[in-house]
């Protein structure tokens, strides 16, 4: 069987390369392009795209994703090429130096000064290496940052095309998964491993140019080969967690007469604060019962709510935060005291191990199977003008993945398939974005 061929020669290879197209997020709710529901097969049959029911920032990562990074865990994968913009093999757990991305990833931004790199939760607003509204948050850089997303006539970056051959040329074996290999350069690359004595696999849905190169061909779904061959392999296919970031900014200063205090709570995207938080739909507040502040509804950005107090009053200040569509939780509650406290530390900053907390949220999760578990990951304190700045991490989507091999009666194994947890869509690409294979 095709399946256990292919399994048999990933445990063999010493140095196994993958090169990824649209096909292996399709089934994360984002449409391919000469698929059956391709958006250039439905342009060509004058047939609607299809509509995203959930944002593309949403979207979560597959099957074939989340087995990769268990590969690349158990040291079997050394590289992963993709011509995706989704950003799904970062989020997914992929580490950046073993991932060319080779057109670019819709949520990075980069600084051309430093070369620092920023992955966002939200869709960058512009493609083809423009110029955003953020700067580098480097103190000895500050440059404008660009996007990363190649247009049509853009070149493929050094950054990223160097180490896509490098790896090509000295693999023993190149998986070629979800892709019709026809955009060039790209598609050329899994073809350096064979001067090498390399070989070639292709798993994708309808033929592909370079089908009589591979020693392997399977046509099929990706999601369902991958699941055979992680069976097949015996490892199982790890969940995925995701988590998002937000602050909570709480600004204290005395009135003019220094008879009150004037305050300020915002809760705010931690990529800055005129960037939108896409994951928060609204902020509901309200206060103990010692208080007679009014309840307020915060259901438009920028999240605001400005009051005054004494000086001697201390009550706490409880929000609710409510998740926006393709989040798998629906709130999370957070409490935060308040007392005006003057301070002798110009600056202070609490050490919060940031990695711990990361762990403990996802070993949490899984162990729950269950989303909206919150921790502290940063803390920071300035006394003139007083400010208390708290960076929450909150998981919001969970997803885990079963297969289960049966046999048919004709002796066929079939694969069978389950994911938990909310898949996101893409909207049709079309309007700014022109798209990529």
């Amino acid at each position: 069987m095709l399946i256990e061929e292919l399994a048999k020669m990933i445990q063999k290879s010493k140095h196994l390369v993958v090169f990824t197209g649209a096909g292996i997020s399709t089934s994360c709710g984002i449409p391919d392009f000469r698929g059956p529901k391709g958006i250039w097969t439905l342009q060509r049959e004058g047939k609607d795209l299809p509509k995203a029911s959930l944002p593309f920032h949403r979207a979560m990562p597959s099957m074939t994703h989340m087995a990769l990074v268990e590969l690349e865990r158990a040291g079997i994968l050394k590289f992963v090429i993709s011509q995706n913009v989704d950003g799904l093999h970062l989020r997914s757990g992929i580490p950046r130096e073993k991932l060319s991305e080779l057109h670019g990833d819709s949520f990075m931004e980069m600084c051309p000064s430093c070369g620092a790199e920023y992955l966002r939760d939200f869709e960058v607003e512009t493609i083809g290496l423009k110029e955003t509204s953020r700067k580098c948050s480097n103190a000895k850089c500050g440059a404008k940052l660009k996007d990363t997303v190649l247009d049509w006539e853009d070149a493929l970056p050094p950054k990223e095309i160097d180490p896509a051959e490098k790896h090509c040329k000295i693999a023993d074996l190149v998986l070629c998964l979800g892709t019709s290999l026809q955009i060039t350069p790209a598609c050329n690359l899994p073809l350096k491993c064979l001067r090498g004595g390399g070989k070639i696999v292709i798993v994708n849905l309808q033929k592909t140019p370079k089908d009589k190169k591979a020693d392997v061909v399977i046509h099929g779904f990706v999601d369902k080969v991958v699941a055979g061959v992680m069976e097949t392999l015996n490892m199982q296919i790890p969940p995925y967690v995701r988590i998002d970031l937000f602050q909570i900014i709480l600004n204290q200063s005395l009135s003019r007469d220094e008879r009150y205090i004037n305050w300020t709570l915002r809760v705010a995207s931690v990529h800055g604060l005129t960037s939108q938080l896409p994951f928060i739909g609204s902020v509901e507040v309200s206060f103990s019962d010692n208080h007679n502040f009014k309840d307020a509804v915060l259901d438009e950005q920028p999240f605001i709510i400005k009051r005054r107090t004494t000086e001697t009053e201390t009550f706490d200040i409880f929000l609710k935060i409510n998740y926006s569509e393709g989040c798998d939780c629906l709130s999370t509650k957070i409490t935060i005291p308040f007392k005006y406290e003057v301070s002798t530390e110009e600056h202070e900053e609490e050490t919060i191990d940031k990695e711990a907390v990361l762990q403990s949220l996802r070993e949490k999760a899984v162990e729950e199977s269950s989303c909206g578990q919150s921790g502290v990951v940063e803390r920071r304190f300035v006394s003139e003008p007083r400010s208390e700045t708290i960076v929450y991490a909150t998981v919001t989507n969970l997803r885990t993945f079963h297969c289960q091999q049966s046999v048919l009666a004709n002796g066929d194994l079939r694969w069978k398939m389950e994911g938990s947890g909310t898949t996101s869509r893409k909207r049709s690409r079309t309007g700014k974005r022109k798209p990529r294979a």
